[in-house]
Formats: structure tokens, sequence, C-alpha cells
């Protein structure tokens, strides 16, 4: 499995940014795709998941502000980002767990998503 993430850049606090992350490959082994994140200095924390079957689950400092969705015809989960603060400034990842599985089992490449104050 292959993820692509896109999305990212310089935001104004307040601001938003929608993230995609196309999966691509063995489509038919993954359940639940979502987001990590890892500010400077800090280490990767999940910011919010879903399931095939549309379940999320939300990091704390995601609930209210950012909205997780997929779309299973494309192969793809979204992270709508709003109202951001600058402590939203972080590479973000996106992932891909096996059926079954609960932790990440694939990974994609980060995308830098910059709030400035």
């Amino acid at each position: 499995v292959q993820l692509q993430a896109s999305g990212g850049g310089l935001v104004q606090a307040g601001g938003s940014l929608r993230l995609s992350c196309a999966a691509s490959g063995s489509i038919f082994s993954i359940n639940a795709m979502g987001w990590y994140r890892q500010g400077p200095g800090k280490q990767r924390d999940l910011v919010a998941t879903i399931t095939r079957g549309g379940g999320t689950i939300y990091a704390d400092t995601a609930k209210g502000r950012f909205a997780i969705s997929r779309d299973n015809a494309k192969n793809t989960v979204y992270l709508q980002m709003n109202s951001l603060k600058p402590e939203d400034t972080a590479v973000y990842y996106c992932y891909a767990s096996l059926v079954g599985v609960i932790n990440p089992s694939y990974w994609g490449q980060g995308t830098l998503v910059t709030v400035s104050s």
C-alpha cells in the first residue's frame, strides 16, 4: 500500500486547510485510515482516524475544529482543519492500518502545516 499526502502549507491563525491522502496498491487489506502529526521537538501523536465503515476518533485537540472524512471509491481520506492555531504547526502524516490491526501499518510522506500568528 502506498499513501500520497497533499494539502499542507502556510496559513494564518484562524484559517483553514484541507489535507488529502490517496491510497493505492492492496486497498482491500485496509480498514482504518487517518492522520498523525509531529510538531517541532514533539512526539508523533494521533489527530484523527476513520474506519472503512465511517467510524471516527479524534484527539481532544482536534475535536470541534477538524473533520476527517473518507471516499472509499477514491481510496482517499481527507482532514478538514478549521480555526487553525499556531500550536497546530506540525508535519502531518497520513496512515493506513490493515484489517484487524490497531496501529498504523503504512505511512505516507509528511506534509508540513505552518500556522502563523
